[in-house]
């Protein structure tokens, strides 16, 4: 995912000690939990597969760190480009498989480790959409940002017009921070909206 100067809007400085905790585990990470636990890293191996995948209309047009356009190539090098975030601690590319070993999703992680902080991004097919499904996949995937990434903030954003997304975090218990001006690779730019939660928020919210 692509990383801006704007966000996170919360933050606070970690320590050395930590941040470098953050990319080791980063670094280390090969799968992240799902429902179905067929998740694995993704590789440039993948890009004829994934392309197909994106390839849907519904899939690929509500997302802005995508590559524009869509090819074959700029897939492989969009993989290649997580593989060295990988490798830095500042990011993670995974994707998601069903039983039947098609692609059921993916998940794109930016990491902050400077901030202790992180945004998950992603998209499940049309097909595997469903709120409750929907609920229980961002909580796996936050619990495991936090848990083993040690991550002490998460931040999300969303277009403007994105309503499923947006009652899905509030929902879950994150707050609204506002809006910024979300910058794409290839120039382009797309109002958003902004969430955040805390380590603490998350762990008081899911108790209650």
């Amino acid at each position: 995912m692509t990383a801006t100067t704007t966000i996170p809007v919360t933050r606070h400085r970690a320590t050395d000690q930590k941040a470098d905790s953050i990319r080791k585990a980063v670094s280390r990470a090969t799968s992240i939990t799902t429902e179905n636990a067929l998740s694995r890293l993704a590789t440039v191996d993948d890009a004829g597969i994934f392309h197909a995948f994106l390839s849907d209309p519904q899939i690929h047009a509500p997302i802005y760190t995508l590559p524009r356009p869509l090819t074959v190539e700029a897939v492989r090098t969009f993989i290649a480009d997580h593989q060295k975030q990988r490798e830095s601690g500042a990011g993670l590319l995974f994707l998601n498989f069903d039983d039947h070993g098609k692609i059921g999703g993916y998940t794109d992680i930016c990491v902050w480790p400077e901030w202790a902080a992180g945004e998950l991004g992603g998209a499940v097919h049309p097909d595997r959409q469903g709120q409750r499904r929907g609920i229980r996949g961002a909580r796996l995937s936050f619990d495991w940002m936090f848990e083993r990434l040690g991550l002490d903030l998460i931040c999300e954003t969303a277009s403007l017009d994105n309503h499923r997304t947006a009652h899905l975090l509030d929902g879950l218990g994150f707050q609204r921070m506002g809006e910024i001006l979300s910058h794409r690779d290839d120039g382009t730019t797309r109002p958003s909206l902004v969430w955040e939660v805390s380590r603490a928020d998350w762990i008081r919210g899911r108790q209650e």
